[in-house]
């Protein structure tokens, strides 16, 4: 069967113009950490666990994020606060990212958390979740640039490593701020910015700005990381003409696709279009994944866990509607085997 070249992008590239390979592969230095891209794996509350960043780092991704981490649950020592903060140094180097709106408490923590082995510091300010948002945390700080000023600053004071901020085009399309913020960060000690081109009321919705990423370049001095609707080579070179930024955070793109960054990378520093993976090669990463997955979190959780990426894998392809289903529904390593064995002979192209 032929895979399906519909809106989702995941499986396909370009051929990027010429002249621009040479450019865009330069380093990336954040604070005093040197990136060997600047191809980076945006944090995704349950997506970026240890298993997929080992996976995306072995694919060439010149930095992983790891999921939000609350502040308050490495204060309360929270059991599951804790199974976040695990680090593989094969990972490295690796951000993670804390959420929260207490300054005092969000600098203890990171004082405390500072010698565990990753190597940047992120401070959630996009998170549109309502749980989040109502809580004064995530997105909901860039509608108080003097507390988000302070939170900053006292982290930055705090630890050694570099602290970096991720914030949104705005709250909403009335208070579109994300060069205030970017202004705050810099000034209160920020080593980067990652700028995600919608407001939080859009959550995912249409289509990413990317001219606010260009109005915060031309701002501040410090990096700024692109965000929003990165697929593709393509993507990245058009990013890079339209805002001039330093560094492009993929994150939905990657799902059910750690391959993308050795395929940009591919497209980018050779100007030829990147093989895209076999079924065979899309499930035996699928099995690797999951085995990786149960060793980490054991059978009952991680099997589980797997039934949305083994979907995100299978996605693109037509008439595989009823495996993916299938998929949502399996409880066992054998169950999942016998149904990609099933996926890499019946769409093998």
């Amino acid at each position: 069967m032929q895979r399906k070249r519909s809106k989702d992008y995941r499986h396909t590239d370009y051929k990027c113009n010429k002249g621009f390979k040479e450019y865009e592969m330069k380093q990336l230095e954040i604070g005093n950490v040197r990136l060997k891209n600047n191809l980076i794996l945006g944090p995704m509350a349950g997506v970026t666990d240890l298993p997929f960043r080992l996976l995306c780092a072995e694919q060439g991704a010149g930095l992983v994020c790891m999921e939000m981490v609350s502040a308050k649950g490495i204060l309360y020592q929270n059991k599951n606060t804790e199974a976040l903060l695990t680090i593989d140094k094969k990972e490295r180097p690796v951000s993670l990212q804390f959420f929260g709106a207490d300054p005092d408490i969000m600098s203890e923590m990171a004082k405390k958390i500072e010698d565990r082995p990753f190597d940047i510091l992120d401070i959630n300010m996009g998170c549109p979740v309502p749980k989040v948002v109502n809580n004064g945390e995530g997105s909901a700080l860039m509608k108080n640039p003097v507390l988000a000023g302070k939170i900053i600053e006292k982290m930055a004071r705090a630890i050694q490593k570099p602290v970096t901020v991720k914030i949104r085009k705005g709250f909403d399309e009335e208070h579109l701020n994300a060069v205030e913020l970017a202004h705050v960060a810099q000034e209160s000690g920020a080593a980067a910015v990652t700028v995600h081109g919608r407001t939080r009321e859009q959550y995912y919705a249409g289509s990413a700005d990317w001219d606010i990423i260009r109005q915060v370049k031309e701002a501040v001095s410090i990096p700024v990381i692109g965000n929003g609707d990165l697929r593709t080579a393509q993507d990245i070179q058009k990013m890079k003409e339209q805002t001039n930024c330093d560094g492009f955070m993929i994150a939905r793109g990657a799902q059910g696709n750690p391959w993308i960054f050795s395929q940009i990378l591919h497209v980018l520093t050779t100007g030829e279009k990147a093989k895209m993976p076999s079924t065979d090669a899309i499930a035996q990463m699928v099995l690797r994944h999951a085995r990786m997955q149960l060793e980490f979190k054991g059978i009952y959780i991680g099997i589980r866990e797997m039934r949305k990426h083994a979907a995100w894998y299978t996605s693109g392809y037509k008439h595989a509607s009823k495996l993916r289903n299938e998929l949502n529904c399996v409880e066992t390593y054998e169950q999942l085997e016998k149904l990609m064995k099933r996926f890499a002979k019946e769409f093998k192209e």
